[in-house]
């Protein structure tokens, strides 16, 4: 009776792949299909699957089974051991660099923070500078105008000393003849 590809990997404990490599790899007379075009295992086609299945399925019952190990065995163990010595180095210098990474971040977070703090100081000194300067803006105009009102008095007085000069200028005249 034939079977599908799935119920021989079932019965042999395999995969549906390891079942249709094998069968891909048949003579073609010993390959059928149903009449929904689904891939049938004949007896034949089913004892020489069975027979190339079941080979390494034994060696390695046999490879498990033994008491002994093998040289490849101890190689295996060997390089295992150094790949997780290798593995434990890796993760100390990983855990090493993490650190060194964090206290950077660290290190920059202070810095960006000191930053922030000496910008926050800069703007607040200069919105002192622009109010002071608009107070002295406003004192210089007050000044200014009251320059501007009393200019009749100082004009004035600069009148009365061009006066007191030429008067003296004339004294001196007079006495220089003398």
């Amino acid at each position: 009776m034939a079977k599908t590809i799935k119920q021989l990997a079932d019965e042999l404990k395999v995969s549906k792949q390891t079942i249709q490599y094998h069968y891909q790899r048949l003579p073609a007379k010993n390959q059928q299909k149903n009449s929904q075009g689904t891939n049938l295992i004949s007896t034949t086609a089913e004892r020489i699957i069975r027979s190339k299945v079941a080979k390494p399925l034994l060696a390695n019952k046999q490879q498990i089974g033994s008491k002994e190990p093998t040289k490849t065995s101890k190689g295996n163990n060997e390089i295992i051991a150094t790949l997780r010595r290798e593995i434990e180095d890796l993760k100390f210098q990983r855990d090493k660099q993490l650190a060194t990474k964090d206290q950077q971040i660290s290190n920059k977070d202070r810095q960006i923070d000191q930053l922030t703090k000496l910008i926050d100081q800069q703007q607040q000194l200069q919105l002192t500078t622009v109010a002071e300067n608009k107070k002295l803006r406003n004192h210089i105009q007050k000044l200014s105008g009251l320059l501007e009102t009393s200019n009749p008095v100082r004009n004035q007085q600069e009148n009365d000393k061009k006066e007191d000069i030429h008067k003296n200028k004339f004294n001196k005249s007079w006495w220089h003849f003398w």
